[in-house]
């Protein structure tokens, strides 16, 4: 088979309007991506021709063609030059195009129009979790009322899996952070001479935000999708239909559980980040500024009230709650395919996430005077 001829497009050389192709228009002489950006480049140049010629062209199959049809306008020009298979190729590939439908300009009331769906859609998603929230608590009444018939063996395993299988990789984030925050700081402090007071910087910093906050947010990418995908499994499996038919209820037996163990994980799962980074600290302190263990550990007390510590714990909770809320709305509402368990699954880590930050940033404001 001989090598393809690059196409090619020229202006006649009368000076007309009339575009002269050559070449072969096959997949083969387009899949060089030179051949085909130039041919691209000389097709903008082109788009206002009336008259074609393609006596020049020595061969055409369907991607050829395509290409002249869409650079057309999915229309004929005014005059075209061609033989008779050349337009049985074009004609075909018109007959099995699809018309495309006209692009919408952009426009105020169109973008308007998108900003209203966009809020009526976040307002749905709000009364959901309303919903889920308002239901929470009459389930937990009703636990109240009746523990013997609690799911216990549910809450418990959500604790287990949720709360004491996070410990290992909170403990690691946890020290990590601590260590790249003590060798910051002493890089500062150093200047100063105020080497001491990097006591009091990582007690404040790591027992009142960032030990709750790391810890709430390995737990939202981590147990929030966990707890989304099983539901949306469900979902998926028609297993929540099941429940529905059986006369189960989904909050008593799917989100209390959940966020009752998140709940109680979630303060330990915080305080057990916080001594992580205290521990790193307390060792990069030692190796960078030559602060004793022994002496973190004595002025650590004297430098940070303990009320901060009660408004960390406090905080988690409210953390764990909205954490297995939010992965329990995301997964109620996934479409019975995976396409959509993936997006819920994304969407969950993301919201979750969002309000943990949200809700620490209201904490702080809330509880500003508290601790100092």
């Amino acid at each position: 088979m001989p090598e393809p001829t690059p196409p090619m497009l020229t202006r006649d050389d009368a000076g007309r309007a009339r575009v002269l192709a050559r070449g072969d228009w096959i997949a083969a002489a387009l899949a060089d991506r030179r051949a085909a950006r130039r041919l691209l480049r000389q097709l903008r140049a082109t788009a206002d021709a009336p008259e074609w010629d393609l006596s020049g062209v020595q061969r055409l199959d369907h991607i050829g063609a395509q290409l002249l049809w869409d650079h057309w306008g999915q229309r004929w020009p005014g005059q075209i030059e061609a033989d008779q298979a050349q337009r049985d190729m074009i004609e075909r590939v018109a007959q099995y195009t699809s018309e495309r439908p006209p692009r919408p300009r952009a426009t105020l009331a169109g973008a308007l129009d998108a900003l209203g769906a966009r809020v009526m859609h976040a307002l749905d998603h709000l009364k959901h979790l309303v919903e889920l929230i308002g239901q929470l608590l009459l389930d937990v009444l009703l636990l109240a009322r009746r523990p013997s018939r609690g799911p216990w063996r549910d809450i418990s395993g959500h604790l287990f899996r949720m709360g004491a299988t996070a410990l290992p990789i909170t403990a690691l984030v946890g020290f990590l952070i601590g260590v790249v925050l003590a060798y910051l700081m002493s890089l500062q402090l150093r200047q100063f001479g105020a080497e001491a007071f990097i006591v009091n910087i990582l007690g404040i910093s790591l027992i009142r935000e960032l030990g709750p906050m790391l810890g709430a947010i390995l737990v939202a990418g981590r147990s929030g999708s966990a707890i989304t995908a099983q539901i949306g499994v469900m979902r998926v499996t028609e297993e929540l239909d099941a429940m529905r038919v059986m006369g189960i209820p989904w909050g008593f037996r799917l989100v209390m559980p959940r966020a009752l163990a998140l709940a109680l994980a979630m303060p330990l799962i915080s305080l057990w980040t916080t001594l992580a980074a205290l521990g790193g600290g307390m060792l990069a302190a030692d190796l960078a500024m030559g602060i004793s263990p022994a002496y973190f550990a004595q002025a650590l007390p004297a430098a940070v009230q303990v009320s901060n510590l009660w408004l960390a714990m406090g905080k988690s909770v409210v953390f764990g709650v909205f954490i297995a809320l939010i992965g329990c709305h995301w997964g109620l509402r996934v479409e019975p395919n995976t396409q959509s368990l993936g997006q819920g699954t994304t969407a969950s880590v993301v919201s979750a996430i969002t309000m943990v930050i949200i809700v620490d940033a209201l904490f702080a404001v809330a509880f500003k005077n508290v601790g100092f």
